[in-house]
């Protein structure tokens, strides 16, 4: 993160303190009398989201294409989709628990984007073609949507929880119905299937038709971020199948959607840490390829 330019350091600084006080906000909420702090969150959010499309905007600029080159960039199309998604969503649900939970949930997404923060990369050739951009569009919008279930998941297990113990005012009117739940996470899961589907179609489509990219077959499937994807992919599709035929437990389908999502996330972030993935459109850094010249 302090390897960014100062300009994106700025922006990206501000951007984590306004989620950090969302999240804030979100914790004081839940506690007794302490709703009015739930006025706090939309505007928070907004501006976040306006300062992180500032801040893609500036890294177009810089690498002259889609900001989608790398994974800091798609980190933070990611928060500011999932960022719209709560504001939209939240007129229509407006208890306490949800709002938390997705400020909570953004969050934590922009520390992980903190940790794999660097300057702007120029970026690949096959970067700008078509499929590379119905690519990674369909993948951040497939990440979007298993963050919704997600949210969603986490809510259901804690109303169920709440209500077996008996506690029903805790969750009465601060978490949404567990019938609306299911629906979301459900909704979730099947939007994230389709749109990694379609990523999964342009991903072939590119490595069809870029030869630039310097990968064979081996290495696309070897590649520890496409291999877990798919794993993910099959594994959502197991789990579409089970539950149009047998139809599994809510409660199941709620712990399989945080196990995707971990699974997602460790390939998003934890490949590119951990394992040297190949699977990225960045180049040589933009500041040193200018002062070079």
């Amino acid at each position: 993160m302090l390897s960014l330019p100062i300009l994106e350091l700025t922006i990206f600084s501000f951007v984590f303190a306004l989620y950090l006080a969302a999240s804030v906000a979100g914790i004081l909420q839940l506690r007794d009398g302490g709703e009015k702090y739930k006025r706090f969150l939309l505007p928070l959010v907004c501006l976040a989201v306006t300062l992180e499309a500032v801040l893609l905007i500036l890294r177009a600029v810089a690498i002259k294409a889609v900001p989608l080159t790398g994974i800091f960039e798609s980190m933070i199309v990611l928060t500011i989709v999932f960022g719209l998604i709560y504001l939209f969503v939240s007129i229509a649900i407006q208890q306490v628990w949800f709002a938390s939970v997705m400020v909570w949930v953004i969050l934590g997404l922009i520390i992980l984007a903190a940790i794999v923060a660097e300057p702007a990369s120029e970026a690949h050739i096959a970067a700008s073609t078509p499929w590379a951009i119905v690519h990674g569009l369909s993948m951040i919008l497939s990440g979007a949507a298993s963050m919704l279930a997600t949210a969603s998941a986490v809510l259901y297990l804690l109303g169920r929880h709440k209500l077996k113990q008996k506690k029903v005012l805790q969750v009465l009117g601060k978490v949404p119905n567990l019938e609306k739940l299911e629906r979301m996470n459900i909704l979730g899961l099947k939007a994230c299937f389709v749109l990694m589907t379609f990523g999964f179609a342009s991903g072939i489509g590119l490595a069809a038709t870029s030869s630039s990219l310097n990968m064979t077959a081996s290495d696309w499937l070897t590649d520890p971020k496409i291999v877990l994807i798919a794993l993910v992919w099959l594994l959502l599709g197991f789990i579409m199948i089970l539950w149009h035929t047998v139809k599994l437990r809510e409660k199941i389908i709620a712990y399989v959607t945080l196990v995707t999502f971990a699974l997602i996330l460790f390939a998003v972030v934890g490949t590119s840490v951990f394992c040297g993935s190949d699977h990225d459109f960045g180049g040589c850094d933009v500041e040193a390829i200018e002062q070079n010249k």
